[in-house]
């Protein structure tokens, strides 16, 4: 960038004279060498004088080229000129004086048509660092505009290399123009402030307002790596995987960084909850150790050293000659791969982070001894960069699976979160891909084991019933008071009228509320009475109090009272909540004996699902003690919240009455998370079974008998097979040792269900523990608790 004598607050001239003034107090120390030399240069200045007094012209300085070379010459040592890269030229300016021998040679190799040029600076920046040169040169003050300077160079390979700019100002001199205004300290206030703004600078320094004597000393340093680096972090914290100069540009980087302009990088990512490598998920990044394939297992990708050196010592793996290793150890597949490749020389980077590895970072390069274990220690410097955008990355890629099983599902359980986080990947992979028609699939689980136990509120719909019968006779009788007192001030027939629809509907719900009498009441009182409440708030202060009363209980959105149904729920509800709390406290103790999944529905009363097998945990560990544990882990639980529900019913006005069930189902099905449902299911038409057994069988009737199987105060256990019974006795008189179930065990018949024939049932007594005090003995049954809530 070439500003000339156009919009700068500089007015540049070329002068030697603060050269000269150096030259002149050298020359008083006696020195007969810098006395002669003075006169020499004198000889030149007097003959020249412009040269003292300043060039403004600078494209015609070329007309005193060799007397500038003279003036300049003990600043460019004989001996230095292949090592410096230094020049002479005016600040900001194309156009070179004099320069050593290494930065012709550096300019020249990027060809005829290049001009050097600062890369990191616009106008603007310009003209305000000339306006700092006079705050701090002129004025003396302390502003620090510094910035590197850098020009970008292209070397004869065609890489770019990056120079970086140090200015040494000694021989500049600045004096301010007559007609140009002070800068007053309230001026540079306002500058402080206001950097961005060009248009301030502009009237504080008005363009050529100051004399630029002098000239300006720049040495250069090869700062490719650094910038390299630099544009390394700054290119991985921008990254956009859309940007499709990415990949090109990290080439470009490492290509500088090592000075090898053919080198590639490439990456493979590890996926530990599988042991293998892969293709970088939603990055169009190539992976040289997978050589087309988008996974492979750790021993087969790697040989022994590179496997040691990823996984144990967590070092650079260098290969110089990849030719050569291939024919030394032909059946090693990483080498076939490089070698087909065309793979000369490579370097295996493993990427860790807090001792855990996060995959394998590599370069390459077509030539044989180009990457080495000598050039593999500059990836000292980048690799904390790489280490924290692979980091940042796959934190942004669980970010992106959790968010699809989000929207795809419902909450999921943590034991199987793994097999919808592969589902995700594969659903973001292709969807990364471009294909526009990806679904996210079912997934299932094959041979798990399931367990399902409910604890149930007996009666709850008749109760519900009962309480909706309440409310509604409590508000019917509200309603006639009010249309009393209403004919008591204004006897009119209709009052009567209504009155006697209301006792109608009083009788019939006192009878028996039927399952369209809701309704009929609802309509009434909505186009008959609420209108007519509102009308008579006006006629008296009791009327008033009286339909103010009958409003307040109404917390129904349909109109209706909501009281006797509002402690009904608010009971099933604190009943519900602390026996599922038992359930899900102990429900983390048993994730801890053997991982398994698990659900639990509260409606009216508390129900749970789970599945075990080795298709949840993943890991080949599965054996089925842990199944059988699991049944007793699930028999106890029950027990205790049993104990749970007995505690609480002590407590309440209106105690619940539960029942228990176990359902025990002997072999192995498959189990489907649903996509269009969001749910868990069994898969295919025989596992339907269970399914329908789960639905029907807590109302089933002991055979040849109308008693429910179920029953308060005992737990039932449902199954088919004789090996089951054995196994739940043997269950049952462990937990009897331990207080939890009584000593009486009943085997029954069930009565036949649809499609499903041949199920038995053990039922046994729960024993309810009582703390020391009062109590006349330690352990209760269900009809101690009857007698004692009675009493």
């Amino acid at each position: 960038m070439q500003f000339k004598n156009q919009d700068f607050p500089l007015d540049l001239r070329f002068s030697v004279e603060k050269l000269m003034a150096h030259y002149t107090q050298e020359a008083a120390t006696d020195h007969l060498q810098a006395q002669n030399r003075i006169k020499e240069l004198t000889q030149i200045t007097q003959k020249f004088p412009e040269l003292i007094t300043g060039i403004s012209d600078l494209d015609n300085l070329s007309q005193y080229q060799e007397q500038i070379d003279n003036l300049l010459l003990d600043l460019f040592p004989a001996v230095l000129q292949s090592n410096e890269i230094k020049i002479v030229s005016m600040p900001f300016q194309e156009t070179v004086l004099q320069s050593t021998k290494r930065y012709k040679s550096i300019i020249a190799s990027g060809g005829e048509e290049y001009t050097p040029e600062i890369t990191n600076f616009d106008d603007n920046h310009y003209y305000i660092m000339g306006c700092s040169i006079i705050l701090m040169q002129y004025y003396g003050y302390k502003i620090d505009f510094r910035r590197p300077f850098y020009y970008e160079i292209p070397d004869a390979s065609g890489m770019t290399r990056s120079y970086r700019m140090l200015y040494n100002g000694d021989f500049v001199g600045i004096e301010k123009k007559p007609e140009t205004p002070e800068i007053t300290e309230e001026d540079v206030a306002v500058l402080l402030d206001n950097f961005d703004n060009i248009e301030v600078w502009k009237e504080k320094f008005p363009s050529q307002g100051y004399i630029f004597k002098g000239f300006v000393i720049a040495n250069l340093y090869d700062a490719t790596v650094d910038v390299s680096i630099s544009n390394l972090k700054s290119g991985l914290l921008q990254y956009d995987q859309d940007d499709t100069n990415f990949t090109e540009d990290f080439h470009k980087i490492f290509q500088a960084i090592f000075n090898l302009p053919e080198i590639q990088i490439g990456f493979s990512n590890y996926n530990e909850q599988e042991g293998k490598f892969e293709l970088v998920p939603l990055k169009k990044i190539n992976s040289y150790i997978l050589y087309g394939e988008t996974e492979a297992t750790c021993t087969s990708a790697l040989c022994e050293g590179s496997y040691d050196a990823v996984f144990k010592t967590g070092k650079y793996f260098a290969v110089s000659d990849i030719k050569q290793y291939h024919k030394r150890f032909p059946d090693i597949k990483m080498y076939e791969n490089f070698k087909d490749q065309g793979i000369g020389s490579v370097i295996l980077a493993p990427v860790r982070y807090k001792g855990n590895l996060l995959g394998i970072f590599e370069l390459a390069s077509p030539n044989i001894g180009e990457l080495n274990t000598i050039n593999a220690n500059k990836l000292e410097d980048v690799m904390p960069y790489i280490v924290e955008a692979v980091v940042r990355n796959k934190e942004q890629q669980e970010n992106e699976i959790e968010l699809v099983i989000q929207n795809e599902c419902t909450s999921i359980h943590q034991s199987v979160y793994w097999k919808f986080e592969q589902e995700a990947k594969r659903f973001l992979k292709l969807q990364a891909q471009g294909d526009a028609n990806v679904q996210f699939r079912d997934v299932v689980f094959k041979d798990v084991y399931p367990l399902f136990g409910q604890i149930d509120i007996k009666g709850s719909s008749e109760a519900r019933n009962k309480a909706t019968q309440k409310d509604i006779i409590l508000q019917l009788d509200k309603a006639i008071e009010i249309l009393k007192e209403a004919r008591s001030i204004e006897s009119l027939p209709i009052y009567e009228q209504l009155e006697y629809n209301l006792n109608e509907f009083l009788v019939e719900t006192k009878e028996q509320l039927e399952v369209d009498s809701e309704r009929k009441i609802l309509n009434f009182l909505k186009e008959n009475i609420r209108p007519l409440f509102s009308h008579l708030l006006k006629h008296s202060d009791k009327l008033k109090a009286l339909i103010t009363s009958y409003r307040s209980q109404i917390e129904d959105n349909l109109g209706l009272v909501y009281r006797h149904r509002k402690e009904y729920d608010e009971s099933v509800m604190l009943l519900n909540k602390r026996m599922a709390a038992v359930l899900e406290k102990k429900q983390k103790i048993a994730q801890n004996m053997y991982p398994h999944f698990f659900e639990l529905f509260k409606t009216d009363g508390v129900e749970h699902n789970m599945y075990l097998g080795e298709a949840i945990t993943k890991d080949d560990s599965f054996n089925k003690i842990y199944l059988y544990n699991l049944r007793l882990w699930q028999l106890q639980v029950m027990c205790e919240m049993e104990n749970e529900h007995f505690s609480l019913s002590r407590k309440m006005d209106h105690p619940l009455e539960v029942a228990s069930m176990i359902l025990v189902f002997n072999t192995s099905l498959s189990v489907r998370y649903r996509m269009d449902e969001k749910r868990f299911d069994v898969d295919g038409t025989y596992n339907a079974r269970y399914e329908v057994v789960k639905k029907r069988v807590d109302k089933a009737y002991i055979k040849g008998t109308q008693e429910r199987i179920t029953q308060a105060g005992k737990i039932t256990i449902v199954y088919s097979q004789y090996e089951d019974e054995q196994e739940y006795l043997r269950y049952i008189n462990f937990l009897q040792t331990k207080n939890y179930l009584g000593s009486e065990i009943e085997i029954l018949q069930l009565e036949d269900l649809q499609a499903v024939t041949g199920l038995k049932a053990l039922r046994v007594n729960v024993l309810y523990a009582q703390k020391k005090g009062k109590a006349k003995k330690s352990f209760y049954t269900y009809e101690d608790l009857m007698e004692e809530i009675k009493a």
